[in-house]
C-alpha cells in the first residue's frame, strides 16, 4: 500500500488550519502521555526513564521518539534505533512489505521502543511522520497488547505538526527547568494543549521540573496558572553520566542519591498509572510573562 501524502480536509480552528485525526489511528486501550519541554530540557532522558519506570510497574510500554535525530530511545536500545522513515523509504513506502523488527527495536527491561523520525529538512511536516508512525503501528497491532504510550516530542510546540500526538494523548506532561527560558516554553505548551483539548481528548497533566536545585519560580508560576508540578529530578552528574554510558538511571551503580531519584520516577509512573486529574490551566500573555518572571 503507497502511503504517499494524500490532501486531507483542514478544519478550521481558532484562526488556524488544522489536519483533524483519523478516527482509524486512534490509540485505544493503552493509557497515552505526550512529553514536551524547551528544546534540550531532558526530555528524552525524562521519557525514558519514565518508560522503565512503568515497566517495573509490571506495564507493558512503547516509546515513540518524535525528533529527527532519532536519539529519544538510544539509553533503552544502547543505540541509535532505524527510523519509521528509513524502514519505509527502503520499501518504497509499501508498508505491508515491513516486519516489525524493521521500526521497533527491544529496549531495557521490555520497553519497546520506536523513532519516528523525520522528513528531510524543509521538505514536509512532523505530523505527517507521526500519523504515519500511529499508522504502522495499528497496521502490525501492536497497539493492542501496550499499557503505556509515551511520545517524547520535539522541542517546543511551535506548529500544529509537532503538535499532532496531543491528538493521540490522555495526558501532557511539560518538563520545565526553574529559569525564564524554560517556563516562557511551558506557557506556549500549556495554550497548545488547551487549543488541542478543544477538540481532542487530550488535557494536561501537570509539570516535571528538570535539571533544577530549587523550584521556586516553577512553583510561582504553576500556582498563577493552575499548574500542578507532579515531580522533580535536580541537576545532578550521575544523569549525565548515565547519557554517556548509554544507559537508563535504573541501569547505573545504586547511591543514596541515585535511589532518591528512581524512587521519584517510580513515584511519578504510579502517580500517573492511578490517573491524575487534569489542570485546568491558563497560560499567561507574553507580555504578562515577562513582567511576571521578572528575575531580580
Amino acid at each position: 500500500m503507497n502511503i504517499a501524502i494524500r490532501n486531507p480536509v483542514p478544519r478550521r480552528e481558532e484562526g488556524s488550519v488544522q489536519v483533524s485525526l483519523d478516527p482509524n489511528l486512534r490509540i485505544e486501550g493503552a493509557k497515552v502521555f505526550a512529553v514536551y519541554g524547551k528544546g534540550g530540557i531532558g526530555k528524552s532522558t525524562t521519557s525514558s526513564n519514565l518508560s522503565v519506570a512503568f515497566s517495573k510497574l509490571g506495564k507493558r510500554v512503547l516509546q515513540i521518539g518524535c525528533d529527527p535525530k532519532h536519539d529519544s530511545t538510544f539509553t533503552l536500545t544502547k543505540r541509535l534505533a532505524p527510523t519509521v522513515i528509513d524502514a519505509l523509504e527502503a520499501v518504497n513506502f509499501h508498508s505491508e512489505e515491513l516486519r516489525p523488527e524493521d521500526f521497533v527495536v527491544p529496549g531495557y527491561n521490555g520497553v519497546l521502543c520506536v523513532e519516528a523520525g523525520g522528513p528531510p529538512a524543509g521538505t514536509g511536516c512532523g505530523g505527517y511522520v507521526v500519523g504515519q508512525t500511529v499508522k504502522l503501528l495499528k497496521e502490525h497491532h501492536l497497539l493492542e497488547d501496550t499499557d503505556v504510550v509515551v511520545f517524547d516530542v520535539l522541542g517546543d510546540v511551535v506548529c500544529g505538526g509537532f503538535a499532532s500526538p496531543l491528538q493521540h494523548a490522555d495526558r501532557g506532561l511539560i518538563v520545565t527547568a526553574n529559569d525564564f527560558d524554560s517556563i516562557f516554553a511551558m506557557n506556549r505548551i500549556v495554550a497548545a494543549i488547551q487549543a488541542k483539548a478543544k477538540n481532542y481528548g487530550v488535557r494536561i497533566g501537570g509539570v516535571i521540573a528538570n535539571r533544577s536545585a530549587a523550584t521556586n519560580e516553577i512553583d510561582r508560576f504553576n500556582a498563577a496558572t493552575g499548574l500542578r508540578r507532579l515531580a522533580h529530578f535536580p541537576d545532578l552528574d550521575v544523569v549525565r553520566r548515565s547519557r554517556l554510558k548509554k544507559a537508563t538511571l535504573f541501569e547505573m551503580e545504586e547511591t543514596p542519591e541515585l535511589r532518591a531519584v528512581t524512587d521519584e520516577y517510580m513515584r511519578l509512573a504510579e502517580s500517573l498509572w492511578s490517573g491524575v486529574e487534569p489542570c485546568a490551566a491558563t497560560p499567561m500573555k507574553d507580555r504578562d510573562l515577562f513582567e511576571f518572571l521578572g528575575f531580580d
